[in-house]
Order: structure tokens, then C-alpha cells, then sequence
């Protein structure tokens, strides 16, 4: 019986090992994926504010320019409409 006992340890023995080494690698794979995503997530946030930034700096020299040349504004209103119902219209 003694025997016994000691395979049923052994076997134990390793396999509580065998648990315990891949639990540390299962948990240092998700520690790196985890911070992987954390770094595209901070990533997409910065180029989010940059493009929000880039809009609002295009919006505000539209409205300078159109403030500053109402009638050239107009014309190239009129003249790009005109275009778009020409291509819109042959299609």
C-alpha cells in the first residue's frame, strides 16, 4: 500500500505543478494581452482627438474663408452644384 500512496503522491505532486505552471503562463498571457489592448485603446483615443482637432481647425477656415469672400464662395457653391447635378443626372 505504501506503493500506492506514494505513485498517488507523485502523480498529485506533478499534476498540482503541472496546474500551477500553466495557471503563470495563462496568466502572464493575459497580462500582455491585456496591456496590448489597453495601448491600442490609447492609441485610438489620441488619433480620435487629433482628428476631432484637425475637423474643428478645417471648419474654422471654411467659415474665415466664406466670412472673408462671400462672393467667391457663392460662385464656387453654385459652380460645384452644378457639377454634381450633371454626374448625378448621367448616371
Amino acid at each position: 500500500m505504501k506503493n500506492v500512496d506514494t505513485v498517488v503522491d507523485t502523480v498529485t505532486d506533478f499534476t498540482n505543478e503541472t496546474v500551477e505552471k500553466a495557471s503563470k503562463a495563462t496568466n502572464k498571457a493575459i497580462d500582455k494581452a491585456s496591456k496590448a489592448t489597453q495601448q491600442v485603446a490609447d492609441t485610438m483615443s489620441e488619433k480620435g482627438d487629433q482628428l476631432k482637432h484637425a475637423e474643428q481647425r478645417l471648419m474654422k477656415e471654411a467659415t474665415d474663408y466664406v466670412r472673408d469672400n462671400p462672393v467667391t464662395s457663392v460662385g464656387i457653391a453654385i459652380g460645384v452644384g452644378f457639377l454634381l447635378s450633371k454626374w448625378f443626372n448621367n448616371r
